[in-house]
């Protein structure tokens, strides 16, 4: 599967921001999807997950309650829709996939990833 993100911008502190990942596959359904995020001089990290088969969401603790994982399978879609943004939220953020992933799973490893898109928040 091949995954195209973007959504990534420049935008204030507090402010909202929503990013998109179009997946080619004829079988999305079928993929559990999750975005991580990459800071300055840090390691990958993971963000969000949702599952193909019940629509299942797993979030990591800095972004639960803030950020929320969505998917349209009919559009072949995820999104990650990012509220109350802080500058910490600064990265590139991955679209990435995983055939018959849990939500759970997805937050632990994936096989496909799409190209980063870039989010900045200014103080």
């Amino acid at each position: 599967v091949q995954l195209q993100a973007c959504g990534g911008g420049l935008v204030q502190a507090g402010g909202s921001l929503r990013l998109s990942c179009a997946a080619s596959s004829r079988t999305f359904s079928d993929y559990g999807m999750g975005w991580f995020r990459q800071a300055p001089g840090k390691e990958r990290e993971f963000v969000a997950s949702i599952s193909g088969s019940d629509g299942t969401k797993y979030y990591d603790d800095s972004v639960k309650g803030r950020f929320t994982i969505s998917r349209v399978n009919a559009k072949n879609t995820v999104y990650l829709q990012m509220n109350s943004l802080k500058p910490e939220d600064t990265a590139v953020y991955y679209c990435a996939a995983r055939l018959y992933g849990s939500a759970i799973e997805v937050s632990r490893g994936v096989s496909y990833w799409g190209q980063g898109t870039v989010l900045t928040v200014s103080s």
